[in-house]
């Protein structure tokens, strides 16, 4: 049976170099008229819609007036989103490895490729596009399926399941992330985790939470497909 690899998007595949941030940042103004203590939250590792959540909660804002918004943020965020990535004139970019361990796992026929990430579907998309990652993924789940990170593994193995035509394990499947919230999402699916310390968290970080296997980055592919095969 294939192995799902399900890969998150920011801090492991790519640096937008806060793009996503600042955009939403804008978007929480323009919707809200606020955004909350933004200066000092940890966004990595949450999904938009909870780190939506969390600033205005701190702000003092009902759940009722933040539901009320969504819908408006997001449709401003994509535009936002995507003013701020052409801004950097192509400076976005995409870590160590990242080009060659996709184009070895998409030829590799015992595994297949996803996302699980925090980014709102859309805004997902986009980032890939900017850094030329686009076509890479054909499913993946996302946090404008769940605010919740640990419900999002399940979502992308019936997507794949549906795109290609067989039941996928998570038993099977391997997190790829760079935060504690990734390997707490494998945990809580039964998961292997692969940790990738390119984003905030360093190696010590990521260690102290108990990954099945834990690099700097994911340039030495052939060390990492065999943890992929490995299970």
């Amino acid at each position: 049976m294939q192995k799902l690899v399900l890969f998150d998007v920011d801090g492991t595949l790519l640096n937008t170099l806060g793009a996503g941030r600042a955009a939403m940042v804008t978007s929480m103004r323009s919707v809200y008229g606020e955004t909350g203590p933004v200066d000092d939250y940890d966004f990595h590792g949450k999904t938009d819609p909870a780190i939506v959540r969390g600033l205005l909660r701190a702000a003092g804002c009902t759940d009722g007036r933040i539901e009320s918004g969504f819908e408006q943020l997001w449709r401003l965020y994509y535009l936002e989103l995507e003013k701020e990535l052409a801004a950097r004139d192509g400076r976005v970019f995409v870590y160590a490895g990242v080009r060659e361990l996709l184009e070895w796992v998409s030829r590799d026929q015992r595994f297949v490729a996803g996302l699980v990430t925090g980014n709102m579907e859309p805004g997902a998309w986009q980032k890939l596009r900017a850094c030329g990652l686009e076509g890479r993924f054909r499913f993946g789940a996302f946090g404008s399926d769940s605010e919740r990170r640990e419900d999002l593994p399940p979502l992308a193995a019936d997507r794949a399941a549906e795109i290609l035509g067989r039941p996928f394990r998570l038993e099977d499947a391997v997190v790829v992330g760079d935060t504690p919230a990734d390997i707490h999402c494998a945990r809580a699916n039964s998961a292997r985790v692969l940790a990738v310390a390119t984003g905030r968290h360093t190696l010590n970080d990521l260690a102290g939470h108990g990954p099945d296997a834990l690099v700097a980055d994911l340039a030495d592919t052939d060390l990492i497909v065999r943890f992929l095969g490995d299970g």
